[in-house]
């Protein structure tokens, strides 16, 4: 089983840059995806663009073609922030680019009805990433990769994700870091080579990755936050990056507020926006909500992923989020993993939703 993510893994150039204190501060019908063009760096236009999962309210011919196009997938090509779609199978490294993974929420010792073993559906996103055609450069894991913080749920997780033989990044969940006990159980495993663990980059292929814990002290309604310490990093990392390279910030709880009565959201999330507004091209990849939205704001694109675990009711539609019972037949179609590929000229990126089924 390969080690997780590590600083100065020679292969792939990766440098990353020391966290500090990790407690610093303490209509049922679906839409099919839209397409926007744009003429003009700068003109963009403001609006939120969500994939709505598969509902019981659609009759048999709406469930038969919605499912067809999801069994299908749809790449995500983000061109200086404004997104375009395709069918899966166009999303192609060019010559000097490259693809990763990103996997979620997989809740490895969860046991209840909606999903009865969490493990099965993580080794099926597992074997997903092994029949990719181009082999990613690396995985990211978005969080709550266990369900109760327990050691052997940790171990169970490394060892399954291990057998995609691939560097693993990781930011950690609001299941993952429940005290400072479990804070130390969860660096060990996956914060090797960043002081504290917490947040941290790393840079590939031309791309600046940042990940961001913004799980730990979390506010009202269980919102996420960043704190003052780490938004004080973020600043200092960006700093001396050229507003043209491409930066993917990855982290738990969405960035946008996607439903704040839930805690769907990050409260302190617009002054890291404002870092990172005068680069041309953003891409915001997180977990915790378990279903596919997105998000075009001036230059940001914010993409929600599936959980590998269970889903969740989308926002409205139930009294309070939490593990939503689907037909047993039915459980991994609502359950996924994405690629994104960036191709160096021009720059873009291709973001790919599979699910399990």
């Amino acid at each position: 089983m390969l080690a997780p993510a590590k600083s100065g893994l020679s292969d792939n150039k990766v440098k990353r840059r020391g966290p500090r204190n990790i407690f610093a501060q303490s209509g049922n019908k679906p839409l099919l995806p839209r397409v926007s063009s744009l003429n003009g760096a700068l003109r963009r236009t403001r609006r939120d663009m969500t994939t709505h999962e598969p509902d019981g309210g659609l009759d048999r011919r709406q469930t038969l073609k919605c499912m067809l196009w999801a069994g299908t997938g749809v790449v995500w090509t983000v061109a200086g922030g404004v997104p375009s779609s395709r069918l899966i199978g166009g999303a192609k490294a060019a010559e000097g680019g490259f693809s990763f993974v990103q996997i979620s929420d997989s809740h490895i010792g969860f046991e209840k009805p909606a999903n009865p073993d969490a493990r099965a559906t993580l080794d099926a996103a597992i074997d997903k990433v092994l029949a990719m055609p181009d082999a990613p450069a690396f995985v990211i894991h978005t969080g709550d990769i266990s369900h109760s913080a327990k050691a052997g749920e940790f171990d169970d997780a490394l060892q399954l994700i291990g057998r995609a033989r691939l560097d693993v990044h990781y930011a950690p969940g609001e299941h993952d870091i429940l005290d400072v006990k479990t804070r130390d159980a969860y660096l060990e495993r996956f914060g090797k080579g960043a002081t504290g663990g917490g947040w941290y980059s790393f840079d590939h292929g031309g791309v600046h990755f940042v990940s961001l814990n913004n799980a730990v002290d979390l506010k009202t309604n269980g919102l996420g936050s960043l704190g003052a310490g780490q938004l004080e990093w973020l600043e200092d990392d960006l700093r001396g990056k050229s507003a043209s390279t491409p930066i993917v910030v990855f982290c738990h709880i969405p960035l946008w507020m996607v439903a704040p009565e839930w805690g769907w959201g990050t409260e302190d999330s617009a002054q890291a926006l404002a870092y990172l507004a005068r680069f041309g091209s953003v891409t915001v990849l997180n977990g915790h909500i378990h279903q596919l939205m997105q998000k075009v704001e001036g230059n940001v694109t914010f993409h929600t992923a599936r959980s590998t675990a269970f889903p969740q009711p989308a926002p409205g539609t139930a009294p309070a989020p939490g593990p939503k019972l689907v037909p047993a037949g039915e459980l991994r179609k609502w359950l996924g993993v994405r690629e994104v590929v960036y191709a160096s000229s021009p720059t873009h990126l291709a973001v790919t939703d599979s699910d399990l089924s």
